[in-house]
């Protein structure tokens, strides 16, 4: 089997349908949806209410939940390791995909 290479995606357009194929579980995606969720919500707050220390919980949510999608129900490796802004991106395309409909948790 060919190892993905971060080289091999020219851009994030090429990257997202092999990101959507790491996140093909179910209930990986809800984990991820619910991470991104609290990272927005906690941004927000963050924002708001000028709790800088509330910015240490940003990457506990979001990898957190993630992470237990691809350890427990992928059974993968996160894209995260190997391609960190097009994951990082690609995390954000997917929540806005399930809020569109355009995939399904």
């Amino acid at each position: 089997m060919h190892e993905i290479k971060q080289s091999d995606f020219q851009s994030f357009a090429e990257f997202y349908p092999y990101y959507l194929s790491e996140h093909g579980h179910p209930v990986s995606r809800r984990f991820h949806f619910v991470g991104t969720a609290l990272v927005i919500a906690l941004a927000v707050w963050v924002v708001a209410t000028g709790t800088l220390w509330g910015l240490v919980l940003l990457p506990l949510a979001g990898y957190g939940f993630a992470w237990v999608g691809h350890f427990f129900f992928e059974k993968n490796r996160p894209a995260t390791f190997q391609y960190p802004l097009y994951s990082l991106a690609g995390d954000f395309v997917m929540f806005k995909d399930v809020l569109t409909r355009r995939i399904d948790l």
